[in-house]
C-alpha cells in the first residue's frame, strides 16, 4: 500500500494567505485569506506579519478539523534570499535566516511561507520545502544588463504559478514544457510577465522591483527622473513599501480590493475606468516586450492569476496582443497542487530536494572585478 503523507502548503500572497492540506495528490481543502492593504500596512515590515499569517494558518486548520500533529511535512512558498535554480529546496535555518534579512534585495510576502514552515516544521520536528521561489534566476545573459554599469536587472517574479501554469497548458497541447515558447502573465495582486523558452524563463518584469504593469499595490515601471524627484521628496522608504504593498490601486484609491475597484468601473467611475484600463495596457505593453524576446516565435500567450476571473482584463489583452500568438486563460493559480506535487515527488524518491546554497545564481560578469 502506497504511504500517505499529509502536507500543509503554506502561501503567502500580497493580498492574501492561502492555505491547503493535501494526502498525498489528495487536496483535502485549500481556502484563501484576503489582506486589504490598509489591514497590511499596519505592519510596519512584511517581517512583521509572521504571527498574524500564522494565526491564519492555525485557523484554516482548526476549521477543517485537521490537527496540527497529523501534519507530515511543512511546505511554504520563498523569495527574498539569495536567487537559486528551479526546484524543490530543503528549509533549513540558513535559507530561512537569508530569507528573513532579504539577502537577495527583495522584500516580498512569499518569504512568509518559508519562514512559517521553518517555525512549524521545527516545532513539530517535521520536515520542511520550498518549490520555485520568486528568484529563480534563469535570466539570459543579455537580459540582465542595464545602463548602469555594475547595476544589473534582477529575476523576480511569480515563478510557481507561472511554471506550473506553462507546464500545464503544455500539456494541454500535447508538448513539453521544455520545448515551447511562450509570453506568461500573472496578474494578481502582484503583475508580472515572462518569457519562457525551451524550459526556462529567460526574461521578465520584475513586478516588486518597480518594473511592467502597475497592480493592486505595485508601482510598476515609473521614468527615473520622475521617481528620483518623489524619492527626494518622500523618502526612499516610502517608495520601498509602494513598490510591493502600497503603490497602484492602493495609491490611487486606499485599497487593494480589485472587486471594489472593478464594481466603480461597471459603476462608470470615470477615474477608477481609467486607472483600470491603463493596468491592462501595461500588461499588453510588457507582452510585448517578451513578444521581441522571444523573435516574435511564441506557441501561447498565458494568462494566470486571480484578476483573470475579470472579463475585461482577457478581451483588452486579446483586442492588442492577440495578433501575435493564441491566447489561453486559467484563472487563479496553480501554486499549490504544483508545490504539493512537487514535493510528494522527493518524498517518494522520484526525484531529489537540493539545499540553499547561500550564494546568488549570478553575481556579476569576469570584467566587473
Amino acid at each position: 500500500m502506497e504511504k500517505t503523507y499529509r502536507m500543509l502548503v503554506i502561501n503567502p500572497g500580497s493580498t492574501s494567505t492561502k492555505v491547503s492540506v493535501f494526502d498525498n495528490s489528495t487536496p483535502l481543502f485549500t481556502e484563501s485569506v484576503f489582506h486589504d492593504a490598509p489591514v497590511l500596512l499596519q505592519y510596519r515590515t512584511v517581517n512583521d506579519q509572521l504571527p498574524m499569517r500564522r494565526q491564519v494558518v492555525m485557523d484554516l486548520l482548526e476549521k477543517h478539523g485537521i490537527p496540527i500533529g497529523s501534519i507530515d511535512v511543512f511546505i511554504g512558498r520563498g523569495g527574498c534570499a539569495y536567487s537559486q535554480r528551479e526546484g524543490v529546496m530543503i528549509i533549513d535555518r540558513r535559507l530561512t535566516e537569508d530569507t528573513r534579512d532579504d539577502k537577495g534585495g527583495s522584500d516580498h510576502p512569499a518569504k512568509l511561507g518559508v519562514m512559517l514552515a521553518y517555525e512549524l516544521g521545527t516545532e513539530y520536528g517535521k520536515p520542511m520545502y520550498t518549490v520555485n521561489p520568486t528568484n529563480v534566476d534563469e535570466l539570459q545573459d543579455v537580459a540582465r544588463i542595464t545602463g548602469i554599469a555594475g547595476l544589473y536587472r534582477r529575476a523576480q517574479s511569480h515563478v510557481l504559478n507561472q511554471k506550473g501554469t506553462a507546464r500545464l497548458h503544455a500539456r494541454s497541447i500535447g508538448r513539453e514544457y521544455s520545448d515551447c515558447r511562450f509570453i506568461v502573465c500573472h496578474i494578481d495582486g502582484g503583475i508580472t510577465v515572462s518569457a519562457h523558452m525551451n524550459g526556462k524563463m529567460v526574461d521578465g518584469t520584475e513586478g516588486a522591483g518597480g518594473e511592467g504593469a502597475f497592480s493592486p499595490t505595485r508601482i510598476g515601471s515609473v521614468p527615473a527622473l520622475e521617481l528620483a524627484r518623489y524619492i527626494e521628496e518622500h523618502g526612499a522608504e516610502t517608495i520601498e513599501e509602494m513598490c510591493c504593498r502600497s503603490g497602484g490601486f492602493v495609491s490611487h484609491f486606499g485599497t487593494s480590493d480589485s472587486d471594489r475597484i472593478h464594481a466603480l468601473v461597471d459603476e462608470g467611475d470615470r477615474k477608477a475606468t481609467l486607472v483600470w484600463n491603463a493596468m491592462i495596457y501595461q500588461i499588453c505593453k510588457a507582452i510585448g516586450e517578451m513578444a521581441a524576446v522571444l523573435s516574435g516565435r511564441i506557441d501561447a500567450i498565458i494568462l494566470t492569476g486571480g484578476l483573470v476571473r475579470f472579463s475585461d482584463i482577457i478581451e483588452g489583452i486579446k483586442e492588442r496582443c492577440g495578433f501575435l500568438a493564441p491566447i489561453a486563460v486559467y484563472p487563479g493559480e496553480v501554486e499549490q497542487e504544483a508545490m504539493a506535487e512537487a514535493v510528494l515527488e522527493v518524498l517518494k524518491g522520484e526525484a531529489s530536494a537540493f539545499r540553499y546554497t547561500g550564494k546568488p545564481v549570478f553575481s556579476g560578469f569576469g570584467y566587473d572585478s
